[in-house]
């Protein structure tokens, strides 16, 4: 991959990850705000199958904003690999930096760009699955609300 294509799809990826490592997060501190306000209007959330929705509904708000924050710093480290002329050079600038973090021991090879986008977008899909867990609870526990 010459260098230009190799920081240009870099690039793209990085900014494709900051996206959706915002929109989310934005969604889920929006409903964290708005939910409150909307069971007070219709007499709280006191039932059991209401609480134990709502239970849920945080523990998953907590995954997503965790798994954003994690798709954020990847997106960062993808920018860094985008700095670089070529893959090698990038990929070894980003373990270093790992390294020197003390968040990944120094590996012994260069993991290519593709096993890291794979990496990375397990990650994304796990955010996925917690922000559907979030959006189903929530739907959830406004179902079970008194009204």
């Amino acid at each position: 991959m010459t260098g230009n294509a190799y920081q240009d799809r870099t690039d793209r990826f990085a900014g494709m990850l900051m996206r959706q490592a915002a929109w989310p997060a934005a969604l889920v501190v929006a409903a964290n705000i708005l939910a409150p306000l909307a069971a007070s209007a219709r007499g709280g959330f006191e039932t059991l199958p209401a609480a134990v929705a709502l239970s849920i509904t945080a523990a998953s708000a907590v995954a997503v904003l965790a798994l954003s924050a994690l798709l954020a710093f990847d997106a960062l480290l993808f920018r860094v690999m985008a700095g670089h002329d070529d893959e090698a050079s990038g990929g070894a600038a980003v373990d270093d930096m790992l390294a020197r973090m003390r968040l990944k021991p120094a590996p012994s090879t260069t993991r290519s760009l593709e096993d890291r986008m794979a990496g990375t977008s397990r990650l994304l899909f796990k955010q996925r699955a917690a922000l559907a867990l979030f959006a189903t609870a929530l739907l959830a526990a406004g179902f079970w609300a008194p009204r």
